[in-house]
C-alpha cells in the first residue's frame, strides 16, 4: 500500500482524514503546540484501514504525522501534559465553522479526552511517516468482551 498524504481544506476533507485516524495511538509526548507559528502538530500510529479492508486482510499501523496550521489556541481535556507517556485512542476529527472560514477543530479520545483548537480556516495535513509494521492481536477472552466472569 502506498503511503497517505492529505491535504484537508474543508469540512468535507476533514471527514476523509477522521475516518483514516479513526482507532489511532497518540502518545502525550508527541502533540506538539506551538504557538509562536500558529501550529499543532501530532504524532501517530495510525491504524492501517486499507491493509485491513484489502483481499488478504492484514492488521497494520503506520507512523504519521497530524499537522494543524492558522490554530489560534488550542486547550486540552483530561490530557495532563505531564503525563507523557500515556497513549490516547483518537475516535474523530471534527470541524464546527464558527464565523467561517474560521472554527473549532476537536480531536476526540476514548475515554472523555479532547484536544479543542481555534483555527482561522481549516489548513490540516496528514502524511504517512514510514513503513507499516504488523500489529499483534489476540481476541478478547469472554470476560474481557462482557466483563462477566463464567
Amino acid at each position: 500500500m502506498e503511503p497517505l498524504k492529505f491535504v484537508a481544506l474543508d469540512p468535507d476533507d476533514l471527514e476523509v482524514v477522521s475516518t483514516h485516524l479513526q482507532d489511532a495511538e497518540v502518545k502525550v509526548a508527541d502533540v506538539h503546540w506551538r504557538p509562536q507559528e500558529k501550529r499543532l502538530v501530532v504524532g501517530l500510529d495510525r491504524f492501517d484501514w486499507q491493509a485491513w479492508t484489502a483481499s488478504n486482510p492484514d492488521m497494520r499501523r503506520r507512523r504519521a504525522a497530524l499537522r494543524f496550521d492558522r490554530v489560534l489556541n488550542c486547550k486540552c481535556k483530561q490530557v495532563a501534559p505531564t503525563g507523557k507517556d500515556k497513549v490516547l485512542n483518537l475516535l474523530a476529527v471534527e470541524f464546527e465553522a464558527t464565523d467561517t472560514p474560521a472554527g473549532v477543530v476537536t480531536l476526540l479520545f476514548s475515554g472523555g479526552a479532547a484536544l479543542r483548537c481555534e483555527v482561522e480556516c481549516l489548513e490540516v495535513e496528514l502524511v504517512d511517516l514510514g513503513p507499516a509494521r504488523v500489529v499483534e492481536t489476540r481476541a478478547p477472552s469472554a470476560t474481557e468482551a462482557t466483563g462477566v466472569r463464567h
